[in-house]
């Protein structure tokens, strides 16, 4: 997404932020579960209106988000003299209205609506699992969903995983393609760059010591001489982990 910089703005609002300790991976006993986290420089959280049902008025400027790879539009209410973050999409520019819970049939960029009000075939952003719940899926750099047929009740949508779900009509989506959808091609300039972002090194196990590793020891470089294994002896290769649930097919009435 080719952006103007002459859109971003510099300082966030005091009013939508507050302070964040980022997590270093470790649970309430202060063991470590989630390896390769800590550090990083300080960030401030903005609060995103996930819910879009209120948030409406004029784009003033488009934000780094330190806490996602997406930019976040600020949106200002001359009604109310409030000023919003949303989940930014592509194309949107200065000056751009955006409105909420919007009825009206149409393709108009970042606003949101039920399902039900939009139109078949139409991209979609920041869709939220159930009816008055915040936006869950579909938020990273360049997600977007499409919807593919609608019922009286449901409506069908293929995400970006390529996995087709039901979601009710009275779900909100937002109308549009998240921005930043080149983030993934970035790279850091250096190590500390990485750190910067709070994540720390990755060590290989066939460098190690076999008392850290089942891969490690072993005169000069070995390759571990052992079916690949997590540092607690786990096989790592093999059948898929995830849990599919069975869920009951729903009462569609065309």
């Amino acid at each position: 997404m080719k952006t103007n910089k002459q859109i971003f703005l510099t300082q966030p609002l005091k009013s939508q932020t507050k302070d964040w300790n980022t997590s270093t991976g470790r649970n309430h006993k202060g063991r470590i579960t989630a390896w390769h986290r800590g550090g990083g420089h300080a960030r401030l959280y903005r609060k995103i209106d996930l819910k879009r049902k209120l948030t409406q008025g004029i784009v003033v400027g488009l934000e780094y988000d330190p806490n996602r790879s997406a930019f976040l539009a600020r949106v200002f209410n001359p009604d109310t003299n409030k000023h919003n973050y949303i989940i930014a999409p592509t194309d949107i520019q200065k000056g751009d209205v955006i409105r909420s819970n919007s009825k009206r049939n149409g393709l108009q960029n970042g606003h949101s609506k039920a399902l039900g009000h939009i139109l078949t075939g139409s991209l979609i952003y920041n869709l939220s699992l159930s009816p008055g719940k915040d936006g869950k899926i579909l938020r990273a750099p360049g997600a977007f969903g499409k919807i593919l047929k609608r019922t009286k009740t449901l409506a069908k949508v293929r995400l970006k995983s390529g996995h087709y779900r039901w979601f009710d009509i009275r779900t909100m989506a937002t109308n549009g393609i998240v921005s930043n959808a080149e983030s993934r091609f970035t790279k850091l300039r250096k190590a500390g760059q990485s750190r910067w972002l709070g994540r720390r090194p990755t060590v290989r196990g066939v460098a190690m010591n076999p008392i850290d590793h089942p891969h490690g020891g072993g005169e000069g470089k070995t390759s571990g001489g052992r079916p690949s294994a997590t540092p607690w002896g786990k096989p790592t290769k093999g059948p898929s982990t995830r849990r599919y649930r069975t869920q009951p097919k729903p009462n569609v009435k065309i």
